[in-house]
């Protein structure tokens, strides 16, 4: 993983941080929000995001950036990023529950109501929340659609 504060770190360092972040200010509410963007070029950069976001002042966000053979067709690519960032939270919601912090993790979708991708909002929303977590979609996405979004051109 990476981070403009932190520099690479390992996925158990990110884990540490986030902790260390949401336990300096008990008082307030944090979100942690996991998302995923891509963009075609002659392969596909897949960026993937974990950010924590403290209600009301500020947060902190991590990326990787995958680089895969060239998904062409919008279902699969969008499925592809959804397996990604569903993949990411169940593991950072086992490290952190580990470490004994509860945690408020939501998956972020690069779909909205416009556009192609609005078809499948559906299935993807259930298979999202049928693993237990809660989906924004745009524009309401913005850990897929504005910083995963960044990374990935």
């Amino acid at each position: 993983m990476r981070s403009i504060t932190y520099g690479d770190v390992s996925f158990e360092k990110m884990c540490h941080i986030i902790k260390d972040y949401v336990s300096k200010e008990k008082w307030h509410q944090y979100k942690i929000a996991v998302g995923t963007d891509s963009q075609n070029f002659d392969i596909t950069k897949v960026v993937i995001v974990v950010a924590v976001w403290k209600i009301g002042g500020g947060g902190i966000f991590f990326y990787d950036i995958k680089r895969v053979k060239k998904i062409s067709n919008m279902r699969q690519k969008i499925f592809y990023e959804t397996s990604l960032s569903l993949e990411m939270a169940e593991k950072l919601s086992g490290s952190l529950e580990k470490e004994d912090l509860e945690c408020d993790i939501s998956i972020h979708v690069d779909a909205g109501d416009d556009g192609p991708t609005s078809k499948l909002i559906p299935e993807i929303v259930g298979w999202i929340t049928s693993c237990g977590f809660k989906c924004n979609t745009k524009p309401h996405s913005y850990a897929a659609s504005s910083i995963a979004n960044r990374y990935s051109k």
